[in-house]
């Protein structure tokens, strides 16, 4: 029986997920905004109806509104519904990782101190967009980084015996493919193996697919192409997940974990930050290719319910839950749709090559499709949420 946490949890969960994550975002294009001198109208944490909110003397509305799907700013100029003023302005918003342009049509400007958007150089407004994303990134970082110091890295005790197989599992791939009991795995796909995680990491993501695997047996390499099991696995919540295994189990799988200083940390997670991009890479090019479902997408729902379940495992679980959605925030904003901060940046790159604006009407209908699209896709994994869960079988 898999254990569920209470419905509160799930609430919880998410607000104090999406709420700090979002509003760091948004922080990152505010601040590098308001440092290139560029005004900004509204700053908000969520959607619709305003609930409360004030105005700081800089003419900057800030407010919490209705809706905890996302939040934007406005930056001053920006007025018109596809973010695209008399030379190009542009603000961003995100939902779930998933930005969205929605100008609020303000009757008068002029007491917000600072610049239009469009009057900075192209060079600002591209920092300016991507200052969204690098936050969330940075938080990623920030997370791993503190535990790199606080935990500790898992140093393997005894590199040998964790890479040496040591026996098969029930219809082991490995073993149908040719691998000995006492054959030391020293590569996957020309990749050096230190590590059992490197090797679990290098072989979990692609189920079905065939791997080089070098071992070394008697003294000598020898490369056998290992056909990767696909296992449907579910977590303590019954979440599923499809992983590949190649059925070895390893003389020794030790770890201790040995506490880091501040810059070998730093090291450490850029390190884990950009595997953990990889694989984000690899998911996505596997769902385009047909490799992995789509059902695997998730949405709000499914975030509020891994979040709620991750909380009830306690702060350390639910942060690291936290530095995997902040990267996921990053990731997709930076996809080059027109409607997020990557089509923005994508536009602005058109420019420095044109030097010029791509034109009003292109720019226009470019990024209508981008809502469009994005608008699609949320309706389409919140579609996949709700046929997930129990209710509906």
């Amino acid at each position: 029986m898999f254990e569920s946490p209470p419905f509160w949890m799930y609430i919880l969960g998410f607000l104090l997920l999406l709420g700090p994550l979002i509003t760091l975002h948004e922080l990152g294009h505010y601040l590098v905004g308001r440092w290139f001198g560029v005004g900004a109208q509204a700053f908000s944490i969520g959607f619709g109806k305003e609930m409360i909110g004030w105005t700081d003397r800089w003419g900057t509305r800030w407010k919490i509104s209705a809706l905890p799907l996302g939040g934007y700013v406005q930056f001053k100029g920006d007025m018109n519904p596809a973010s695209v003023g008399a030379a190009g302005d542009a603000h961003d918003d995100t939902t779930f990782g998933v930005g969205t342009d929605e100008a609020l049509a303000e009757d008068d400007d002029r007491a917000v101190v600072g610049a239009p958007f469009h009057h900075a150089s192209l060079g600002k407004r591209a920092l300016i967009v991507a200052a969204g994303p690098v936050a969330n990134i940075i938080v990623t970082l920030a997370i791993f980084a503190g535990f790199f110091m606080a935990i500790g890295e898992p140093t393997a005790r005894d590199v040998d015996e964790q890479l040496t197989v040591a026996e098969f599992t029930e219809e082991s791939a490995a073993q149908r493919a040719g691998i000995a009991i006492g054959d030391r795995i020293v590569a996957v796909e020309g990749e050096p193996m230190a590590t059992l995680r490197d090797l679990q990491q290098a072989v979990m993501p692609y189920p079905g697919r065939t791997l080089d695997v070098t071992v070394l047996r008697d003294g000598d390499e020898q490369t056998i192409p290992v056909q990767v099991r696909g296992v449907e696995m579910e977590d303590r919540f019954g979440n599923p997940s499809k992983i590949g295994l190649i059925g070895v189990q390893a003389a020794g799988a030790e770890y201790d974990f040995e506490p880091r200083g501040p810059i070998e940390s730093v090291g450490l997670a850029v390190e884990s930050t950009l595997d953990m991009a990889d694989l984000m890479v690899t998911g996505v090019a596997q769902i385009v290719t047909g490799e992995r479902s789509v059902k695997e997408l998730g949405g709000p729902i499914k975030i509020a319910k891994y979040s709620g379940e991750q909380l009830s495992l306690g702060w350390l679980a639910f942060i690291n839950f936290a530095a995997l959605i902040s990267l996921n925030l990053a990731f997709i904003n930076l996809l080059p749709i027109p409607a997020l901060d990557g089509g923005h940046l994508a536009f602005y790159a058109a420019e420095a090559v044109r030097r010029k604006p791509v034109g009003p009407r292109g720019m226009e209908l470019a990024y209508r499709t981008g809502v469009g699209l994005v608008l699609v896709l949320m309706l389409f994994v919140t579609f996949n949420d709700l046929a997930s869960l129990s209710l509906f079988g």
